[in-house]
Parts: structure tokens; sequence; C-alpha cells
């Protein structure tokens, strides 16, 4: 009897591994938890698993400080400035300090320019300075401009002048002209030093915020009998009111002697004087330059630029330019043409963030 109870016990136990053995392995909940290596990636784990223990605290973003009344001053001073105080930095509320880069000109790249007449054979009264073989030209090719300032030396008489460097490269390139390996036709190289005055009066509902002077060079960097250059003293006077901005720029050139100019001629032809007008509203940004060399009879010439930047997505602005008259550059200061070009804006000019780097 005690023999088959031994058995029985003994059957009953190989059963019961055996009964355990067959019955599916259940996987452990809390495993994939144990394998993460962070306490803060373990707790969120057991925190899916069996639910935040109340009264637990439930990590949330950050929300940003409260504006103080200084900030809010400030973010009420940026949106009502002057588009002259912005760009100039004239106030002393706008002042940066100095050697930070931001847009001068306007910043473009136009994907295709087209010219109702091409300057195959330019000319010059200079001795030497006429092409002779047609140069072989494509009607349409691609035209960028990269222009930026800098400011050399703050308050350099009290707090209401400043000392810039401003520089502008514009570039005629015949991308679509394949056989004659897409050549560079034109590019001007313009390196100014400006002193800006801040100004404070009324005309006409406008504002005067802005005297300048500059010294003024600009050539192409090319040999006879292609080479132009010429210098110039220029004076900018702005006025603005919301949204616009008038710039009037009359200059006188530095004569050279006539042995070493190359286009003697050139004042009656690019002008003695500007104006330009910009109007900016919601992303957009409209400019109309008109210029004239201020004399008549067969010296009376002049030009108009037309310029739409607009919003397309995000920061990207679509940019169309138009310019009829003379000298849309520098080999071309004696031949008139039409010029229309489609392409993007890079930089937003009249714009605080456009300012494009910090000390």
């Amino acid at each position: 009897m005690r023999r088959s109870s031994r058995v029985v016990i003994a059957l009953s136990a190989v059963f019961a591994c055996a009964v355990q053995a067959a019955e599916p392995t259940q996987p452990d909940p809390t495993a994939e938890c144990r394998a993460l290596h962070t306490d803060k990636e373990r707790l969120a784990c057991y925190d899916r698993l069996f639910g935040a223990p109340e009264g637990a605290l439930v990590e949330q973003t950050p929300s940003p400080p409260p504006r103080t009344p200084a900030v809010e001053q400030a973010i009420e001073a940026e949106k009502s400035a002057s588009l002259l105080d912005q760009r100039w930095e004239l106030s002393p509320e706008q002042k940066q300090g100095t050697f930070r880069v931001s847009p001068h000109e306007p910043v473009y790249i136009l994907a295709a320019s087209y010219a109702s007449s091409r300057n195959t054979t330019p000319t010059s009264p200079s001795e030497g300075h006429s092409v002779l073989t047609p140069i072989q030209l494509k009607h349409t090719e691609v035209k960028f401009q990269l222009s930026l300032k800098s400011k050399l030396w703050e308050d350099v008489i009290g707090d209401f002048s400043d000392l810039w460097f401003g520089y502008t490269q514009s570039s005629r390139w015949q991308l679509y002209n394949a056989s004659e390996s897409r050549p560079f036709r034109e590019t001007d190289y313009q390196p100014e030093l400006m002193l800006a005055f801040r100004t404070n009066y009324s005309l006409l509902g406008w504002t005067g915020r802005l005297a300048t002077i500059n010294f003024t060079h600009e050539s192409n960097g090319r040999a006879i009998p292609l080479s132009r250059s010429w210098n110039r003293i220029v004076t900018q006077i702005g006025f603005d009111r919301p949204g616009w901005t008038v710039m009037l720029r009359p200059w006188w050139r530095v004569h050279e002697a006539r042995s070493s100019d190359d286009n003697p001629d050139i004042e009656d032809f690019m002008g003695r004087g500007e104006v330009m007008v910009t109007r900016t509203w919601e992303g957009h940004e409209i400019s109309a330059m008109f210029r004239h060399s201020l004399r008549g009879g067969d010296r009376s010439h002049g030009a108009v630029e037309l310029n739409w930047a607009f919003p397309i997505h995000g920061e990207l602005k679509g940019y169309v330019q138009y310019f009829n008259g003379y000298g849309e550059s520098l080999i071309d200061y004696n031949h008139s043409a039409s010029y229309f070009g489609i392409g993007v804006s890079l930089i937003e000019w009249y714009s605080q963030s456009a300012r494009l780097w910090d000390r």
C-alpha cells in the first residue's frame, strides 16, 4: 500500500511537470521596460503598462516665459520703426554695432533675362575702346546681383552719423549660349564708402530720415577694348512714410585724364542722378527707379527700372525686373534696349530679419 502511494505521487508529479511544459510560455510584460537604459525611459514604459500613480507629476513642454514690459516695448518699437531707420540703423534704438553684414541693394537671381536688342559691338569715344568684330550673343541670359554693406564706424559725429562700406556685384551670364561656351558677358563691381547722417524733418507729408555722402567706384574689370569704369561722389537724401520710401540720388563724376578715361561721355547716358521709390506691404516689395542725364537735345538720355519681389512659399520670393533705356550695365552704358527678367529674390530688402550674420 505504501509502495502504491509512492508510485501515485511520483506519477502525479511527472504529470504536473508535463502539463506545465505543455502550456505556452507567457511573455513578461516588464521585460521591454527593464531593457531600457535610462531611468526616465523605464519610468515612462512602466507608466504606459500600469498607469501613472495617482498624483504623479507629468512632464510637459515648458511654456515660454511671459513677455516683460521692456520686451513688449521693444517689439512695438520694431513694428513702428521706419523702413529707412531699419535699413540704416539711424536711431540709437536701431543701432546694431559695427562689422555686421546686411543687404545694401536687392539680392536676386533672374533665371531668364531677355534683351530686346543685343550690343554685339560695344563702343566708346575713347581710342581703342570699340569692338570691331561682332560678339555672338543670345537675347536671353541669366542675371544675378549680390549686394551687402557693413558698418565700419558707429557714431562718427555724435550718435547721428555712421561710416559704412558697401559692395554690389551684378553679372550677366550667357548660360543658354552653348555655341560660345556659355561666357559671362559682363560683370560690374561697385565698392563704396558711405557716411550716413540721421535727419528728422517733415516735407509734404514725408519724413526726411537720411542723408549720405558716398564715394563710389564702378568698373567691369576688363581689358581694352571692353574696359569701362567711373568714380562718383554720390549724395543720398531719404524720405519715408509707413510702407513707402523715396531716395533722391544726385551725383558728380570724378573726371579723369582723357588718355585714361574709358568712357568720357558716360554721364550723358548713365545720368547725373536718379530717384528710387519703394513700396512694401504684406511681403511684397515694389520699386521704381528713374534716371536722367539732366541735359537736353542730343545729350538727353535716361532709363527706368521696375522691380517686384513677391511671396511664393515661406521665405522664398519671386522676382520680376523690367528695364528700359541706357546703361543696364557698364558695357551697355551708351546702348539702349528693353530688358525683362524673372527669377527669385534671395534676401528681403526692407526687413530687420534680412540681417545676415550677428557677432
